[in-house]
């Protein structure tokens, strides 16, 4: 594309985007006229009206909501005031004073009306202002919005019944019309996950390390599709493309969602497989901490997390968690150190006003892990680059907040946004994957990435009529990645694979180099309508407009190349409920995935990778027990899709044309009594190459896609008996097919099955012991065989963990 064809593309776009802005704004018009009206009318409800309540006994802030939702009334709060308190449980139909005096029953707390029908709720009087000394309250609306919601860790169950990241809205999880995991922070912490592809291991639907020993990235596929650029943290874009980037912290994650599916219609560019989204801790209104200690094999860790209120009776809230690492892997000259450290705090003036800081600092120094050339046959662990040029060191630093403001009892504004920057200094020499075997390449990249994110919701909920409920969403979302990378390409020494004597840097030659810079702006506009009819069937239908701007500045040798792209996606999803503990649901929905790494080596015709799904589903949520069980059916298509290939030599990318997958997944999470976890997945793939640039691949299986996965996960705790503490085992299997390292079908991969472990034993109440164990019998297996190169799996890992919490 010319520069003038990209501006007057540009400019076509900008006059869509303003376009569109205006529509949505327009459309907002009367939702902000008829507010005050609204709320005139909520404030004009007594509390001698009787009402069918709900309200099961939990915190005190949010028992007051949810009592606010359901009698309609205004209600003030002092948030200091009710800060660790709870509220009884309140259930059937009677005054809206009774219920209110049964939900403050035990509390020490008394209630007002003001002369507009506010309810007040304070503190009996005593001390001094029994004597007449009256003291002001800083006052915190509850306007009648259910606070639980995806910011709330969950820390004593695998289950979550509600994300934020299926709709952007806080649903149940059994409402909606897509299918979700949730890897909770309870499950996160059991089976000790010391990073990404770890933590969504036990997920139906999910392929995690295909890449073995290479710890560079989180290789993490979903229903078959590849997800690098499909990575969100707290919602906000995390994506990956070229070589600049940093792994994710897990022991800064309080959870981690996966969402199924085609999902451009809420989050823009994305793949058809789905996303994960990495949600951080978060300040905790009651004081709490924990500090541990992990050693094994060549690695020691130490760290904590503390979290609870700044100060008595503050509107502050804050959370510090940090960590430090010395470690190797099991290669050879291989390391694993880390330092990550997240300062935050959250602000709450008000219930239904919330301001909370994410911050963090992360540094690994690691490297990469090898391949094998096919026709070596040697130790897993040995090393053919050079010790002193072996690195994937990165610098990670985020600065970000999320703001929610409760404008009336039923408009709520949302903002979340957040700076990223990234060093990377990537360094390493590696074999030949050709004859003659020993023949060796140096390689180096040294990048920059600034990244700047925002996302803007409007989301009004009505009772549009007594069997017709409505949850509107408008959002207006903007990203920005500018990433500056100099590489440099040569050879090294030629090495014996069997006998490895290195040379040091001095025998490195360095033949080419050059420094490119990608810059790519996204601009989205979105809009989503859930509607609940009869309290059984739930509508969602959805829709978004992406413009998306792509720069490749290649500095070395002074071109550039500029692209827009733009698309419209939507989805279309129904959900019905059966009973109260099953729903059944089917969607279609849209993916719109740009391709825009490294522009400039392309071919002018490249187009964005688009997709389509169609899914079906059940999910079960039995009353009598805490557990989730889901399975889903879909289809998915992808058009244009992009993979490196190998031509003249040299691998270069190509869009292979057409790729569909087909299939089923069945997962079920459950927690009994507190004792026992279980964790159940399946996935079955009919994936098949539907079209190709090379016309005998049609008909095959994609690469390092595999017929069958499945995981099953246990633990069980024994309580507590005289002198002796809780003991808990737990164990899990892992289980991934054969398939193909290639689209030709001509490279099989065998299939393997890992198993893990773990024990934990409570010493006292505060201070407990853990060993966990993965790849348990230290299984020997390939993971993927790519590139000419096989990579093999990690072997067997044991770390214990010394904790003491409070």
């Amino acid at each position: 594309m010319t520069n003038g064809g990209a501006t007057t593309m540009r400019n076509r776009g900008r006059v869509a985007l303003v376009a569109s802005a205006l529509m949505m704004t327009t459309a907002l018009v009367p939702v902000l006229l008829a507010t005050p009206v609204m709320a005139q009318q909520a404030g004009q409800n007594s509390l001698e009206n009787q009402h069918e309540f709900d309200i099961p006994a939990q915190s005190l802030t949010r028992a007051l909501a949810q009592f606010g939702v359901q009698s309609g009334l205004q209600v003030t709060v002092d948030g200091a005031l009710v800060r660790g308190l709870e509220g009884r449980a309140v259930t059937g139909t009677m005054r809206a004073d009774t219920a209110l005096e049964v939900l403050l029953g035990g509390t020490g707390l008394n209630y007002d009306v003001t002369g507009d029908g506010t309810v007040v709720i304070e503190a009996l009087q005593t001390g001094a202002a029994a004597d007449g000394e009256v003291l002001d309250p800083v006052r915190v609306e509850a306007t009648g919005v259910e606070l639980s919601g995806p910011n709330d860790a969950i820390t004593d169950s695998f289950v979550a019944n509600r994300s934020r990241t299926a709709s952007k809205t806080d649903t149940p999880v059994l409402d909606d019309s897509a299918a979700v995991s949730v890897v909770t922070q309870k499950e996160l912490e059991t089976r000790n996950v010391q990073d990404v592809q770890q933590a969504v291991a036990y997920t139906a639907g999910v392929q995690a390390g295909e890449y073995g020993s290479d710890v560079r990235y989180d290789y993490v596929r979903l229903r078959g599709f590849y997800s690098l650029l499909s990575t969100y943290r707290d919602g906000l874009s995390s994506r990956t493309y070229n070589f600049t980037t940093a792994r994710q912290e897990p022991y800064g994650l309080q959870q981690v969602d996966i969402l199924k599916g085609s999902t451009s219609s809420l989050f823009g560019m994305n793949g058809p497989g789905g996303l994960v989204n990495l949600v951080t801790k978060r300040p905790e209104d009651e004081a709490s901490g924990e500090v541990f200690t992990t050693f094994g094999e060549n690695h020691l860790r130490g760290g904590g997390d503390v979290t609870g209120p700044v100060a008595e009776d503050s509107n502050w809230t804050y959370r510090l968690t940090g960590l430090w690492q010395d470690a190797e892997r099991a290669q050879d000259y291989s390391q694993d150190d880390r330092i990550y450290i997240a300062p935050a705090f959250t602000y709450a003036p008000k219930a239904g006003t919330e301001l909370t800081l994410l911050t963090s600092y992360s540094k690994r120094e690691s490297n990469l892990g090898y391949g094998y050339p096919i026709g070596i046959e040697t130790s897993r662990d040995t090393f053919f680059g050079e010790p002193d040029f072996n690195n994937f060191d990165t610098e990670e630093t985020n600065l970000g907040y999320e703001f929610s403001h409760q404008i009336t009892d039923k408009l709520e504004f949302r903002q979340n946004a957040r700076y990223t920057r990234v060093n990377l200094d990537y360094e390493t020499v590696y074999l030949n994957d050709t004859t003659p075997l020993g023949d060796r390449y140096a390689f180096a990249v040294y990048g920059e990435l600034d990244r700047f994110a925002i996302d803007n919701q409007m989301q009004y909920d009505t009772a549009i009529h007594d069997n017709l409920d409505s949850k509107t969403l408008v959002g207006i979302d903007y990203n920005r990645d500018q990433n500056n990378e100099r590489s440099r390409n040569g050879t090294a020494t030629a090495i014996d694979p069997y006998n490895p004597v290195y040379c040091g840097i001095g025998c490195i030659n360095f033949t080419s180099s050059s420094e490119t810079e990608i810059t790519q702006a996204a601009y989205g506009l979105y809009a989503q309508e859930q509607l609940t009819i009869a309290d059984d069937w739930i509508a969602t239908v959805g829709g978004r407009f992406d413009y998306v701007q792509s720069d490749t500045d290649t500095i070395s040798s002074g071109t550039t190349t500029e692209r827009d792209d733009h698309k419209y996606t939507s989805r279309l999803g129904m959900t019905y409920k059966a009973t109260d503990e099953v729903s059944i649901y089917g969607n279609y929905s849209e993916s719109f995935q740009p391709v825009y790494s490294n522009l400039a080596s392309r071919p002018e015709g490249v187009k964005p990778q688009e997709g389509t799904q169609y899914e079906v589903g059940v999910k079960y949520q039995p009353a009598e027990m805490d557990a989730l069980f889901t399975v889903a059916l879909f289809d998915l298509t992808q058009e244009n899709v992009s993979q490196s290939q190998l031509s003249g030599g040299s691998y270069v990318y190509k869009q292979i044309g057409e790729i569909n997958s087909r299939g089923a997944e069945f997962e079920g999470k459950v927690s009994l009594d507190d004792r026992t976890n279980l964790t159940l997945a399946y996935t079955y793939l009919d994936a098949e190459i539907k079209d190709d640039v090379v016309t005998a691949n049609i008909g095959n299986r994609p690469e390092m896609v595999p017929e069958h996965t499945a995981s099953a996960w246990i633990d069980h705790t024994i309580p507590e008996h005289g002198v002796f503490g809780d003991l808990t085992f737990g164990g899990g299997l892992r289980f991934v097919g054969a398939r193909y390292g290639d689209s030709a079908n001509d490279v099989p991969i065998g299939s393997h099955t890992v198993a893990d472990a773990m024990v934990s034993y409570m010493v006292t109440d505060n201070v407990s012991v853990a060993v966990n164990a993965t790849n348990l019998f230290d299984r020997e297996y390939i993971s993927s065989n790519t590139f000419g190169s096989r990579y093999y799996g990690d072997g067997r890992t044991v770390l214990a963990t010394l904790k003491y919490s409070w």
